[in-house]
């Protein structure tokens, strides 16, 4: 029979995180070891998941375990499971590349934390990229793995300088024994081949994997009396105790969340939570119920201290485990918390699910359509509860993905709305709650104003703001992307609605003000005239107090910050007309009327035109068109002004 061997390149991507690893993350070489049994143990899930419909699979193997062989004097260490294994195929494409894995965010993650200590070990399980930390503490690492219900195992070797082999081999069973063959120990370095040094490890990062983690160990035991040597008086002579190696499980293998939470400490809580999310920093809070009665069901939710690299990444992972009865049905549930909830990490297991759902089961299954309700419930009494300066921790990191809400799930948009966070005109930069600004709202103050940007300072020196301010009106600043989405939908709030500071009349002006219209017609029409191609309307604004023009649109248009945002990913959009808005009592419009009075022919109106509009697009943080003509306009002014 042929057996295939082969030699390959891994992907120049791998290669880049392989280097990475092996130079940058040396210092945090203990969760080499958390990774490989976090993957052992997964496919220890898979192939009991996959046995329920198959059971055959198993055969005389139900004993599950991970098995940790360590050897000093060759200096290997051995982590080896019973799962599922892997076919040749397999090996090739879950080893040889790693292109699911969020690559290139992992290498721009890595790049922002160079010289920085302990923040770069949750990156390793973050990106998927696990396996490679063996290459952390090793020179050479080998595996050799059998799929379930085959007959051929496949060996994949490297050392980690860009190549690999992969080959047909013979192994007595299924699952998989990776093999490392340890750099040489040096100074300030840890022993992997130390015993006890493995123990502190496993206790430390993987005492809550569900299966027995074992490891032969030596240990003392007596000498059963009938081997002893005894003197005439009976008593032993020489040792009465023996050496002997012995198989030891590490691991305490204990469901947490299936334990009375008051039998549970901080430091318990804190621990499975690193186990469950590769995050070494500990949790903001979390919540443990246990529900009962017709739907019953256990959950134990963490909130994190700290945003994921890739929370907004299409391809990131929910962090909520679905168990039943303590088996592992699936990670990444998506099913049982909606998209702004993503970022929560724990686990549910309900008894009554069927072991053998699927996810397009999940999508209709009545109790899981309930946990979803009550988990929903539960975390919006959580949030809502949590101290002032906790809550605006737990915001500054999560507030952007929980806006989604606001628009992907308008039957939740209320309980949302209390919860979301602005900096205000009035906030000197705190955050400020929709409940807050209508409880302050000025008397005679009908909307709540809002102005989007991706600036903070350029928005709180808006000209749009000008006449709010001089009322006195608080006004909302909004600077994440997603409230261009969210303010679509959400209209209103506690029976007062929200209007935009650049959109739609103001209606601020006072009445004698608005006589201007009709003065200032004539002159308007021939500004519109000449910057036809730019904007489709000039009119008097009511937003103006110290400018002198601004750019302003219908209350349906799109915002100039929307326009950005679509621009920015690629949105082929048509040319957006706006509406310029000047402000009439400002001594520049006296003036120009006055020109326009003289000679509504005087060439010098155009020139005023394009200065007018050039004024409003820098005046909110946008690029001229032809900056070149407006120096040389304002610097043509300068010399009539100084002669």
């Amino acid at each position: 029979m042929t057996v295939r061997k082969e030699t390959r390149q891994f992907q120049t991507e791998v290669r880049q995180v392989l280097k990475l690893i092996i130079n940058s993350l040396y210092s945090n070489s203990d969760i080499f070891l958390r990774e490989l049994i976090s993957n052992a143990s997964d496919a220890i899930d898979k192939l009991r998941f996959k046995a329920q419909t198959e059971p055959d699979l198993l055969g005389e193997d139900n004993e599950f375990k991970i098995k940790i062989t360590r050897d000093g004097i060759k200096r290997t260490i051995e982590i080896a499971d019973n799962g599922i294994g892997m076919t040749y195929d397999e090996v090739n494409e879950n080893i040889g590349t790693i292109a699911r894995s969020g690559t290139a965010a992992f290498l721009e993650a890595m790049e922002a934390l160079k010289g920085k200590d302990n923040l770069t070990p949750e990156l390793i399980g973050q990106f998927g990229v696990g396996f490679y930390s063996a290459f952390i503490v090793a020179d050479k690492v080998t595996l050799v793995t059998r799929a379930a219900g085959e007959t051929t195992a496949t060996r994949w070797e490297s050392a980690g300088d860009g190549t690999y082999t992969v080959e047909e081999t013979d192994k007595p069973g299924r699952g998989t024994t990776i093999t490392l063959e340890l750099r040489p120990a040096e100074k300030d370095q840890p022993d992997y081949t130390d015993e006890w040094t493995l123990r502190g490890i496993i206790k430390k990062h993987s005492d809550f994997v569900s299966y027995p983690i074992v490891m032969d160990v030596e240990k003392q035991e007596p000498i059963p009396k009938d081997e002893q040597i005894l003197d005439g008086d009976g008593k032993p002579v020489g040792e009465t105790t023996r050496t002997v190696i012995k198989e030891e499980t590490l691991n305490s293998m204990k469901a947490i969340w299936a334990r009375d939470k008051k039998t549970i400490t901080e430091d318990e809580y804190k621990e499975f939570y690193t186990h469950i999310s590769h995050d070494w920093n500990p949790p903001q809070t979390h919540l443990h119920f246990k529900l009962e009665g017709t739907t019953e069901y256990t959950a134990l939710l963490y909130i994190p201290s700290k945003a994921p690299l890739d929370l907004f990444q299409p391809d990131a992972k929910h962090g909520v485990h679905l168990y039943s009865r303590r088996v592992f049905i699936m990670d990444d549930c998506r099913e049982l918390l909606p998209e702004y909830f993503s970022f929560v990490k724990g686990v549910v297991d309900a008894p009554d699910l069927n072991l053998n759902i699927s996810r397009e089961i999940l999508q209709q299954d009545r109790l899981v359509l309930n946990i979803r309700k009550n988990l929903v419930k539960k975390l919006f009494e959580l949030l809502k509860g949590m101290e002032p300066e906790a809550y605006h921790s737990f915001y500054k990191e999560f507030g952007p993905i929980l806006k989604i809400g606001l628009y992907t799930d308008t039957t939740q948009q209320t309980k949302l709305a209390d919860l979301v966070r602005y900096k205000t005109t009035k906030s000197d930069d705190q955050w400020v709650s929709l409940r807050e600004y209508v409880d302050r709202m000025q008397e005679g103050q009908e909307a709540i104003y809002y102005l989007t940007g991706d600036n903070p300072a350029a928005l709180l020196n808006s000209p749009h703001l000008e006449q709010l301010k001089a009322k006195d009106y608080e006004v909302l600043l909004m600077t994440d992307p997603v409230d261009e989405w969210a303010i679509q939908s959400l209209k209103e709030y506690d029976g007062k609605p929200l209007k935009s500071a650049e959109k739609g009349d103001l209606d601020l002006a006072e009445k004698d003000e608005k006589k201007d219209d009709d003065r200032f017609a004539d002159l308007f029409a021939v500004i519109r005239k000449t910057l036809q191609d730019d904007v489709k309307e000039v009119k008097r604004s009511s937003r103006l107090l110290d400018s002198v023009a601004c750019l302003a649109g219908d209350a349906m248009d799109m915002s100039g910050y929307m326009e950005k945002i679509m621009k920015a990913t690629g949105q082929d959009l048509p040319k957006v007309k706006r509406v310029l808005e000047l402000n009439t009592s400002h001594p520049v419009m006296e003036k120009i009327h006055g020109v326009y009075k003289e000679n509504p022919e005087d060439p010098r109106l155009a020139e005023y035109s394009h200065l007018l509009y050039d004024l409003a697009v820098i005046g909110e943080g946008g690029k001229l068109d032809n900056p070149s003509r407006f120096g040389k306009m304002i610097g043509d002014m300068l010399v009539t002004a100084l002669n």
